[in-house]
């Protein structure tokens, strides 16, 4: 997700204030042994669509999660899209419009993905500390998860699912107030047990498989660094390790999104820019927007076609939410579609 401006959760639930978070250095192979893009190889993504304008009632738009569905179509969020305006729209990507596809009186949502298990789209909700779900076309929100966990509520931004349907959550916790309380929490996919993988984390950000599930690449906005949870058989961590360490400037690490090839691409925040590094943390690329299009300030997610490489990523400013495309380094993987 994003970093939060407002001074309380209290706050960010009646306004729905929200602001952005993100970024990235170097080079190396492909999986094929090629020689990989270099560092200072930049890609220019192309506007898509012109989504939201800043809300009169809290002030910004902030688009997030894109993901893909089996027939190509596309949704993003809007996290700050007040009660009774769309909070997730769905996209022609052919013609590059949206529509409204699903709005609610109380939802913060940061992110969304579909289950591998009951195929429907999970939805993170910041403000309110809870998980919901949607049917496959849209309506029937129900509650997945919501309460404290180990004695704390959660403040869930980004979300993966393993294969079984188990969820891997970034808990914010600790964001608005600059404490480092976040942590990395698993969900079974009932619903009913949720484990602290990590914790003491500084504002945890996107959170993402890498190509094999053997473990998890995270973000820490508050630091500008992505680190790696190994799991063990069971799902749980076995270790953990800072990865990459982002030279961001003025923008900080937002969401992950992970390629066929294992490749990273780190949203950022500050910057309409995502960095994208080999999972050996050499950086290959910056995916940027033309420098003539003004007021924008985040590139926040990317979605990949699943078994292509075209790709869409969420970008906001003041001039409103927009969604980009590019060709991505590799095809679209579960890992590069929302979350």
């Amino acid at each position: 997700m994003r970093r939060l401006t407002t001074p309380s959760l209290a706050g960010l639930a009646a306004a729905g204030l929200l602001a952005l978070t993100g970024c990235g250095t170097q080079q190396g192979t492909t999986a094929g042994g090629e020689p990989a893009a270099t560092a200072d190889r930049t890609i220019v993504a192309k506007r898509l669509a012109h989504l939201t304008r800043p809300h009169e009632e809290t002030g910004m738009t902030l688009l997030e999660g894109p993901l893909l569905d089996e027939k190509g179509r596309l949704l993003v969020v809007d996290v700050t899209a007040p009660a009774g305006e769309p909070k997730v729209i769905r996209v022609d990507v052919d013609r590059g419009k949206g529509r409204p596809f699903h709005t609610d009186e109380r939802g913060v949502y940061t992110s969304a993905q579909f289950s591998p298990y009951d195929g429907r789209i999970y939805l993170t909700d910041f403000a309110h500390g809870e998980i919901v779900s949607l049917a496959p076309g849209g309506g029937d929100r129900q509650v997945f998860f919501t309460g404290e966990v180990d004695g704390a509520r959660m403040s869930p931004d980004d979300l993966a699912f393993d294969r079984q349907g188990n969820l891997y959550v970034s808990d914010s916790r600790g964001m608005t107030e600059g404490k480092a309380e976040g942590r990395i929490v698993r969900i079974d996919r009932d619903g009913e047990k949720a484990t602290v993988l990590a914790d003491r984390l500084a504002a945890p950000n996107g959170v993402s498989f890498d190509e094999e599930y053997r473990g998890l690449w995270f973000s820490e906005l508050t630091e500008n660094r992505i680190s790696y949870l190994k799991l063990d058989d069971k799902g749980e961590g076995a270790s953990r390790h800072t990865a990459i360490r982002v030279d961001g400037g003025v923008a900080q690490t937002d969401s992950i999104a992970v390629d066929a090839d294992g490749n990273l691409y780190q949203g950022l925040h500050g910057r309409p820019a995502m960095a994208v590094y080999d999972r050996h943390g050499a950086r290959l690329a910056t995916i940027e927007v033309p420098a003539r299009h003004q007021g924008l300030e985040s590139a926040t997610n990317v979605a990949i076609t699943p078994g292509g490489t075209r790709a869409y990523m969420t970008v906001s400013g003041p001039s409103g939410g927009y969604v980009y495309t590019f060709d991505a380094l590799a095809e679209g993987i579960r890992q590069s579609n929302g979350g």
